[in-house]
């Protein structure tokens, strides 16, 4: 889980030409290889998720439904919540490979490919390949119960790990979403919130938990090793400033609960009132 905590770094981007070369070495090595996970298409899609965070329609990596307004939803959609918890271990699994809600990752299809040329997905398609190379040949020297227990048992422990610590970065009791009339970048970074899962599980993890919104505010500029000090100096930057009540943290020793509680009783809904329309 470590080597998937530090690897998110690659998919945020840098523009300098050997950044660029070794990024991409990298994200290869770490994500496609090591973590099964087509480097490329994740890297589109929490790009795109950091540009337009909490964004009520915009926002990748999480859907959101407005509760007041579930008689409307979809069949599919309902089915999914009523069967909420059957499939919350898998859930990652699903994101990747069924594109709900941004679009495949493995597939190319759905609105995270929407603008992109022949030639992007060309290079997207080469992390799938490298993945499924992998995976492939992994499979085809182990077996499959060996595949089955050495990698695919680990990869959806990880995978869940990913998923839950997402989740309770981005949901909150007062937690706001906003529209096209309201959203701001600032906004949307400091409505995600910093949880503290304890002091050797922070730091096992590269403070990806309790560095999350000084993540999301510069997802560009902080490498992870750097982010226990820019939390620090964010706390102390907006206290100065008399706006320390924008800042989000909240205890979750008891993580392992908190999500399935959460998750049980919000799943991906908001209320109307938590929506900032205007």
């Amino acid at each position: 889980s470590c080597i998937m905590s530090n690897t998110p770094r690659t998919p945020h981007g840098k523009n300098a030409k050997w950044g660029n070369l070794i990024n991409r070495v990298v994200g290869e090595i770490t994500h496609s290889v090591v973590c099964l996970t087509p480097f490329v298409p994740w890297q589109m899609s929490h790009r795109k998720h950091h540009l337009n965070h909490n964004h009520l329609e915009k926002d990748f990596s999480h859907q959101w439904y407005v509760r007041e307004e579930r008689d409307n939803l979809h069949p599919l959609i309902e089915l999914g919540y009523t069967t909420r918890m059957l499939f919350l271990p898998v859930l990652y699994f699903v994101y990747l490979f069924t594109g709900i809600p941004d679009g495949g990752h493995v597939i190319f299809y759905g609105r995270l490919w929407e603008g992109h040329s022949m030639k992007e997905k060309i290079d997207a398609a080469k992390s799938v390949v490298v993945s499924c190379a992998t995976a492939g040949l992994l499979w085809s020297n182990m077996g499959t119960a060996d595949f089955a227990v050495v990698c695919m048992g680990p990869w959806v422990v990880l995978s869940f790990w990913l998923f839950m610590v997402t989740y309770l970065q981005h949901h909150s009791e007062d937690g706001k979403l906003y529209t096209d009339d309201t959203f701001t970048f600032e906004k949307g970074a400091f409505e995600t919130v910093d949880r503290d899962y304890g002091k050797w599980v922070n730091r096992m993890s590269h403070h990806m938990m309790d560095g999350h919104v000084i993540h999301h505010l510069f997802f560009t500029k902080v490498p992870h090793y750097r982010l226990e000090a820019a939390t620090l100096a964010l706390q102390e930057g907006l206290k100065e400033q008399g706006q320390e009540h924008l800042y989000k943290q909240i205890d979750t020793p008891d993580y392992s609960q908190e999500i399935v509680k959460q998750f049980y009783e919000n799943w991906f809904f908001v209320d109307e009132k938590q929506v900032v329309r205007e």
